[in-house]
């Protein structure tokens, strides 16, 4: 438990990074791989979409890029034994994310397996 928290803290700056460079391999590197990610769609429906999906999707948005400034924070880590919940916030312009991230503690290691979001403009 000592060093879950910090283990976390990890997981949300590799998670940070890979979203500033919308680096797919380092996101890949922090997900499960049978994760996905859900969200309200413009239909107003949920959306749920496998990562590997996501992780194709991602690939041409860079924030990085464009010389864009960073903001990111951990804004509550909560953990319950193997279980932990992340809630982050993150800027890719002209966007603010706030995503929940369920992570798993699984061989040792933990891993993002459900991302929920939203976004503002």
């Amino acid at each position: 438990m000592d060093t879950d928290v910090p283990a976390l803290r990890s997981l949300a700056q590799t998670y940070f990074d890979a979203a500033y460079e919308m680096d797919a391999e380092k996101f890949a590197s922090i997900f499960h791989p049978s994760s996905s990610v859900t969200k309200v769609g413009e239909d107003g429906d949920v959306a749920v979409t496998p990562i590997a999906a996501w992780l194709a999707s991602v690939r041409n948005m860079s924030p990085k890029q464009h010389g864009f400034e960073r903001d990111d924070q951990i804004l509550s880590i909560d953990v319950e034994r193997e279980l932990a919940l992340l809630k982050v916030k993150l800027q890719i312009p002209p966007r603010t994310f706030t995503d929940l991230l369920s992570c798993l503690k699984v061989n040792g290691t933990w891993r993002i397996v459900q991302k929920v979001m939203t976004s503002k403009v």
